[in-house]
């Protein structure tokens, strides 16, 4: 994993850090154990760096909210490394416009989701693993950046929507 390397004038030097199996074992083990059932891995030092690359593993039963990034720099870019997502993609009104299974190796891997767009990605198989990249500096979602017509993450009626949005795939695996 990433690590510091002192040099003679005490500048810190950070070493590479190598996205293979056993790390991205790790992080699923991590979401697996989580309450929310799903870990990131970040890859930046800081919160406030320009650019946040991340490792984002996720359960089939974890919910992410649907949400959007207001700000014109943080498009978004998800590449699945292990397992599958399902992408969903809204309207300002909570109409479902777009759906897409990620899956890694095969057919569409990953997307690129543009600033302002209501989106949510739900895991579809134990163990998925993506790629994460989006401008800096980390901030929490503001309330506007929150989709006011799907349940919060602590909503009693979280997982019945959760479950909503996994319904969309089922038909696409069993085909």
């Amino acid at each position: 994993m990433a690590g510091t390397k002192e040099r003679s004038d005490h500048l810190s030097v950070r070493q590479p850090t190598l996205i293979d199996s056993r790390l991205i074992d790790a992080v699923s083990a991590q979401a697996a154990a989580s309450p929310r059932r799903r870990k990131n891995f970040n890859f930046h030092a800081q919160e406030s760096a320009p650019a946040n690359r991340l490792l984002n593993a996720i359960e089939p039963d974890s919910y992410v909210q649907p949400h959007r990034h207001l700000d014109p720099t943080k498009d978004e870019t998800l590449v699945v490394l292990r397992g599958a997502v399902g992408l969903v993609v809204f309207d300002e009104k909570g109409q479902i416009l777009q759906h897409s299974a990620l899956r890694a190796g095969t057919g569409a891997i990953g997307v690129d989701i543009p600033h302002s767009v209501w989106h949510t990605f739900v895991g579809l198989e134990p163990g998925s693993v993506i790629f994460e990249a989006k401008a800096g500096p980390y901030l929490p979602l503001a309330r506007n950046e929150k989709a006011s017509w799907a349940p919060g993450e602590d909503d009693p009626t979280a997982l019945a929507y959760l479950e909503k949005l996994t319904g969309l795939f089922r038909t696409e695996q069993s085909e």
